[in-house]
């Protein structure tokens, strides 16, 4: 079920899902119903009480959400008006400022980082969907900070698979655009065309703000175990993740 995992200290585990898993996305078609017994089965692997993993609704923004308590739509219960077909929560970063709501960042080839922090009565622990256009215009700058605003110090980030800067290909006027914002995020196909390394923007980004960054090796189009939006148009969704024990 899970790609890859490790004990962060605090008694967290920071992870991030495989196909294994199941696709955990509301919005990309799948039948609901099947897409929440995902999410309780990832649950109950996870070892944390069922309707306490929180998701969100991504739409590619700058948008930092805090989060505390249940999740709003109770242990997998979909809204009283009709089924469940979206996350309610309408954001591209999650903020838990004491740790003890478990976090969820769905991607499939976008860039997912998951981070932790200190403060004084425990940790901070944060997650995010950081794409081209969020690194664009600061979803990681803005999780960051709202961490720091909890109090968070000597933060951590996990960089998990996504696709990488050999693969992503863009129009050459996209990526002249993106680098105008952000050098780093220049790069070629193996076949010579204009790229796009979103890994390599996070880390440099997450490193100018202070923090201690791990990159995770895989590439999201080159790895069938992982889900790929640029592999297959209806792919469902993988996730990172960070809870506490």
């Amino acid at each position: 079920m899970f790609w890859w995992q490790t004990q962060a200290g605090d008694g967290l585990t920071v992870a991030f899902t495989s196909t294994a898993a199941g696709n955990l996305a509301l919005h990309v078609g799948d039948d609901p119903a099947l897409v929440l017994r995902r999410r309780r089965a990832l649950e109950a692997h996870m070892g944390v009480p069922a309707g306490s993993l929180r998701f969100m609704n991504q739409v590619h923004s700058a948008a930092v959400a805090s989060v505390s308590g249940p999740s709003p739509a109770g242990p997998g219960a979909a809204p009283a008006a009709g089924p469940l077909t979206a996350d309610p929560l309408t954001a591209d970063a999650l903020v838990s400022p004491d740790g003890s709501v478990p976090l969820a960042v769905m991607v499939a080839d976008c860039v997912p980082v998951v981070l932790t922090g200190r403060n004084g009565a425990g940790v901070v622990t944060g997650v995010a969907h950081a794409g081209r256009r969020g690194l664009l215009d600061g979803i990681l700058a803005n999780t960051v900070q709202e961490m720091a605003a909890a109090g968070a110090e000597s933060l951590r980030a996990w960089i998990g698979p996504s696709v990488c800067g050999e693969c992503y290909e863009v129009p050459a006027a996209m990526q002249r655009e993106a680098a105008e914002v952000m050098p780093e995020l220049r790069s070629t196909t193996r076949w010579g065309t204009p790229a796009l390394d979103l890994p390599a923007g996070a880390r440099t980004q997450l490193e100018a703000l202070g923090v201690d960054v791990v990159r995770l090796p895989g590439c999201t189009l080159e790895s069938t175990d992982l889900y790929s939006h640029r592999r297959s148009s209806s792919a469902g969704r993988f996730a990172g993740l960070i809870w506490r024990n």
